[in-house]
């Protein structure tokens, strides 16, 4: 079996193209030519160069697969031009899907996020909590909620043999960028965290993450959702666990959101006129106020989905991080 994986040298795409490659799949990678491919080194996969915003180098990828995962998306919290990311993420997304159908694929997984679920107020939400558009707090997430009402549209009227899933917050190795949540150890380990939120996350070991993304391929239902998750913690549990792998003392300074406001506006300013991003944030601030925790019950009980505890995942996180330069 043949199988398309966009995104591939990403974060979570990279750990997905892992799995499937040691279960023996033949696999094609979709890449810019500007990626970096450090997280595709040794790997057997065939490469193509292509872009979601080009039709036809996503039909020449799609030529002769069975498969889809599409895993791409242009995740960044704050963009000062927010069209691009609407551009990759959302009709980007429809172009590769429509492609998709052109190529008659047999299967598809479509990588969303939880980003675009609602809020239980600190409890775990599940796949049915409810939520709109207006919920969503930043471009990203408004570009991932449209992106996924663009993937349940084609599975109603087209056809799209698609399985939708929801990554939590994944952590692990190759975290090239790094990811929000990357940046956090990373900032943790070089003594860059002095204070920090009362928020909260659902941590998921990327390749637990990554193994689910398979069992979705092989047992999902067609038209559905589900949460590829882990362990529900406040910013403060993990710190503490960073501080018991690392020997590094945790920040003890709580601060409380709205003094953080100031510093957020500088440094959004501060990166307009550089061009560099933001270490703050205001659209982060505004989701720092809800506990994101969820529930994988139903991705368990379907798929037979499992995970390791978050240690876990932040301990291959701080080892991978330490040993490729980035502290």
């Amino acid at each position: 079996m043949t199988v398309l994986v966009t995104g591939a040298s990403g974060f979570l795409g990279a750990a997905v193209t892992r799995a499937l490659v040691e279960r023996k799949n033949l696999v094609r990678v979709l890449i810019r030519t500007s990626s970096d491919k450090a997280n595709l080194k040794g790997l057997n996969v065939e490469t193509v160069l292509g872009d979601l915003r080009d039709r036809s180098s996503l039909e020449l990828a799609l030529s002769g697969c069975d498969g889809l995962y599409h895993v791409a998306a242009d995740y960044r919290i704050w963009v000062p031009n927010p069209k691009h990311m609407y551009s990759v993420n959302v009709e980007g997304t429809r172009s590769l899907m429509e492609a998709a159908i052109k190529s008659k694929i047999k299967r598809i997984v479509y990588t969303s996020s939880v980003a675009v679920l609602g809020s239980a107020d600190g409890l775990p939400a599940d796949e049915d909590t409810p939520v709109t558009i207006s919920d969503m707090i930043g471009h990203y997430k408004k570009s991932k909620y449209l992106a996924e009402q663009v993937v349940h549209e084609m599975i109603s009227e087209n056809g799209l043999p698609a399985v939708i899933v929801n990554p939590s917050t994944p952590v692990g190795t190759h975290d090239i960028k790094p990811t929000p949540t990357g940046r956090i150890i990373v900032d943790f380990l070089t003594g860059r965290m002095p204070a920090y939120v009362d928020t909260g996350l659902n941590i998921v070991h990327v390749d637990d993450c990554a193994n689910g993304h398979i069992l979705a391929y092989e047992k999902g239902k067609i038209g559905e959702r589900y949460i590829l998750g882990g362990e529900d913690m406040t910013l403060q549990s993990i710190l503490y666990l960073l501080s018991q792998i690392c020997d590094i003392r945790a920040p003890r300074i709580k601060l409380p959101h709205t003094a953080l406001i100031p510093a957020a506006y500088l440094s959004e300013l501060l990166s307009r006129l550089t061009g560099g991003d933001p270490r703050l944030t205001l659209d982060t601030l505004r989701m720092a106020r809800k506990m994101m925790f969820f529930s994988s019950e139903k991705a368990k009980r379907e798929l037979g989905y499992t995970y390791r505890p978050a240690v876990d995942g932040l301990k291959d996180a701080v080892a991978w991080f330490s040993d490729n330069g980035y502290t």
